[in-house]
């Protein structure tokens, strides 16, 4: 009798969790994670189906966060940088096999504009090299960067195609690379051919000084264990690199809200931007010189979910800031997640959300 019990009450509870609705389900998983702070969007379709802020805007002034609210992107930025070569491309203003050479002067030979959205190229770091020598009194660009690159001229780490290894240099090359082919600024091609036409009217590349007076900006904090609070994170200029590197363009800088990258999501269904099969590529897994493949394409990481489902996504990861977008193109949904306060158990976090939007 008490076996029948115990299993009609297993039962019981099995079918009350079934019967939950997504925003029931993420609302109680997100309501355990106490010092999350941030934004959680998840959407089925393109509907917004659960839409919430957590925590604060500024911890100091006590202001809490609003799903409006603007945080920095960081590498998910990069997913943008990439959209405009592949739209560059599509216009035979370059292609994807042409040497770096081609449009910019580097002290290195061999790397393709391929190897540098794939993150193939084996570019030593930038901002290694620019920690070292830079005076962050001042701020630096794409342009600094590259003077810099070629001054110092550290060796690859690998030869071009042998390997994958995240390089935020490439991306700033590929920026740059985009300016050479149009004869345009990389700021001014993503407003007018991303962020304008697609209505993101939070979106943007924003100086320091326009995040500053910009009321709606999330601020990112790191936790500081000597006085047992959260700080801002651009309280400590010489080790903030956003600071000093705060003119770079190409591996990062793009602010947005959740609601806006949603609308990002939905047009990579369309060909609002550029044709279906241009952008496939993007999705693909890039392959290295011995034929193997890589879990990453044109500014997308590529992977699979619980279901064995591919999932295509990004994260980023910036002083006081963790974000990521996760698109699961079998099931047309999406989950985007803007964090303001590094939270240490980030990555926790999106593996229970992520097993809990599998079971949606």
């Amino acid at each position: 009798m008490k076996q029948r019990l115990l299993f009609i009450l297993a039962l019981f509870f099995s079918v009350s969790l079934l019967a939950q609705t997504p925003v029931q389900v993420l609302t109680n998983l997100l309501s355990q994670e106490k010092d999350f702070n941030g934004v959680v969007l998840y959407a089925e379709n393109g509907k917004t189906k659960f839409l919430k802020p957590f925590g604060y805007r500024n911890y100091n002034a006590g202001q809490p966060l609003k799903t409006t609210d603007i945080f920095e992107l960081a590498s998910l930025s990069k997913q943008f940088t990439s959209m405009i070569i592949m739209m560059l491309q599509e216009e035979g203003k370059l292609q994807y096999n042409d040497p770096v050479e081609k449009y910019l002067v580097i002290p290195y030979q061999g790397i393709t504009i391929r190897h540098l959205l794939t993150h193939t190229s084996g570019l030593p770091d930038y901002q290694a090299i620019m920690d070292t020598h830079w005076d962050k009194q001042k701020v630096a660009g794409n342009k600094d960067i590259l003077e810099y690159l070629n001054q110092y001229a550290p060796p690859k780490v690998f030869e071009p195609g042998t390997k994958y290894e995240y390089s935020n240099t490439g991306y700033v090359l590929l920026a740059s690379i985009a300016e050479k082919a149009s004869g345009k600024d990389f700021i001014d091609l993503c407003r007018s051919r991303i962020f304008l036409p697609l209505n993101m009217h939070s979106t943007d590349i924003r100086t320091l000084e326009k995040k500053a007076s910009t009321v709606n900006f999330a601020l990112g904090h790191i936790y500081v264990k000597e006085s047992e609070r959260f700080v801002r994170a651009d309280s400590f200029p010489s080790s903030d690199y956003t600071i000093w590197l705060g003119n770079r363009k190409g591996p990062g800088r793009i602010s947005s809200t959740a609601e806006d990258l949603l609308k990002w999501d939905q047009a990579l269904y369309s060909a609002k931007l550029i044709k279906a099969e241009t952008l496939d590529q993007a999705f693909k897994p890039g392959t290295l010189n011995d034929g193997s493949s890589i879990k990453y394409g044109f500014g997308w990481m590529i992977g699979t979910n619980v279901r064995g489902e591919k999932i295509i996504w990004h994260s980023g990861d910036n002083p006081g800031y963790k974000t990521r977008i996760m698109r699961y193109p079998a099931t047309k949904q999406t989950l985007i997640v803007l964090c303001n306060n590094a939270y240490p158990e980030f990555e926790s976090m999106m593996n229970k959300l992520e097993k809990a939007i599998a079971d949606f």
